[in-house]
């Protein structure tokens, strides 16, 4: 079966290897790594066999091999890492086979690329909304309790649970609640203090990491200390934001969140960079039809990724340009999609004369 060792070993089933990522695209600094990207055949007697092996990469995913089968599907989806693979700059060329002479970009170039490079800057763009929000956003270790969203009506306003527990001087353990027909999320509360006998209430709420109010058994002919309301809502979404704020501060990329912090910029600026990248490469493919993949524009890049626009500055600079992308589109002389019938004999040619040459 092949696999990243394998391959790495067996160079003859190489078809193109290519330095890719920031160095491809001429956006590198001193401190960038060097990805690599590329495309293999498998052996003969494996394809023959009960296994596939669509693609292999390294454990960091640094280096990725896409065997030449599934390129090709990726390719007639006019998927931009494919497309820019193929269209890497020949001075980043680590390898090339001339069988890689058959495909060409302006043969799979479609209306598609409207979609898979702006639709996808696109859903970058939202996405950086969600992580300028992150950004802006602090929440404490601690997720605050159901307390914090419960009210009590108190004359003809309400005062929050936890004041109305410290003016009367009672714990929440001691309360118990229920139910009150045809109002949502609101209750009747009572305190052992009310009865005269031995009563046991499970309190307003089990604990730290309780999602509801809870409810006890109340004696017979009682009325209520005082009604309360819980905003189950607004504690449903404080929930769901602190649990993806802290999931966020654990999986982010420091380093880029420090360098972002510098600048002082409320959104994450390399990935901002990389959005209007692919505007620019949408917008050439509809006017000039090609991908290019080494950025004239390293200038205006960089100065994104070093923070020279606000946030909303580049909001509205990428809708103005997804207006004009999608007015070249109209006008573009391009297929709807690539052929599949010129992808499946481009794919038949390939394997015949690579093993054949075996």
């Amino acid at each position: 079966m092949m696999t990243f060792e394998r391959l790495k070993e067996q160079r003859q089933y190489l078809l193109l290897e290519c330095v890719s990522g920031s160095r491809a695209y001429n956006l590198h600094t001193p401190t960038s790594d060097t990805d690599l990207k590329g495309i293999f055949i498998l052996p003969q007697q494996e394809l023959y066999g009960m296994t596939y092996t669509d693609q292999v990469a390294n454990a960091t995913n640094d280096e990725v091999y896409f065997e030449v089968r599934r390129f090709l599907e990726l390719l007639e989806k006019n998927n931009p890492n494919i497309l820019e693979l193929l269209s890497t700059h020949a001075d980043n060329q680590l390898y090339r086979h001339p069988l890689m002479q058959l495909v060409r970009p302006e043969d799979f170039l479609s209306r598609l690329c409207l979609e898979t490079f702006a639709g996808y800057a696109k859903t970058q763009i939202k996405r950086a909304k969600g992580l300028n929000k992150k950004i802006n956003q602090s929440f404490p270790e601690v997720r605050k309790d159901i307390l914090e969203f419960c009210y009590v009506v108190q004359g003809s306003h309400s005062v929050p649970m936890k004041t109305w527990l410290e003016q009367h001087q009672i714990l929440q353990q001691d309360c118990g609640l229920s139910r009150i027909d045809h109002f949502r999320d609101a209750y009747a509360l009572f305190y052992r203090q009310q009865f005269a006998g031995p009563v046991s209430f499970k309190g307003i709420f089990s604990g730290e990491q309780a999602n509801d109010v809870q409810l006890s058994a109340i004696p017979a002919s009682t009325e209520p200390a005082a009604i309360m309301h819980f905003n189950k809502d607004g504690y449903t979404v404080y929930c769901k934001e602190f649990a993806a704020y802290w999931d966020w501060v654990e999986n982010r990329n420091e380093a880029r969140y420090q360098h972002n912090q510098q600048l002082g910029a409320d959104y994450d600026s390399k990935h901002m960079m990389h959005t209007f990248r692919l505007l620019e490469m949408a917008e050439e493919i509809a006017r000039y039809k090609e991908v290019r993949v080494h950025r004239q524009d390293r200038d205006f890049l960089l100065s994104i990724r070093n923070g020279a626009f606000t946030y909303d500055t580049l909001l509205q600079m990428a809708t103005e340009k997804l207006e004009k992308i999608q007015a070249w589109y109209a006008v573009a002389d391009l297929p709807d999609h690539p052929d599949p019938a010129h992808t499946e004999q481009l794919l038949i040619k390939i394997r015949e004369e690579f093993y054949g040459k075996k």
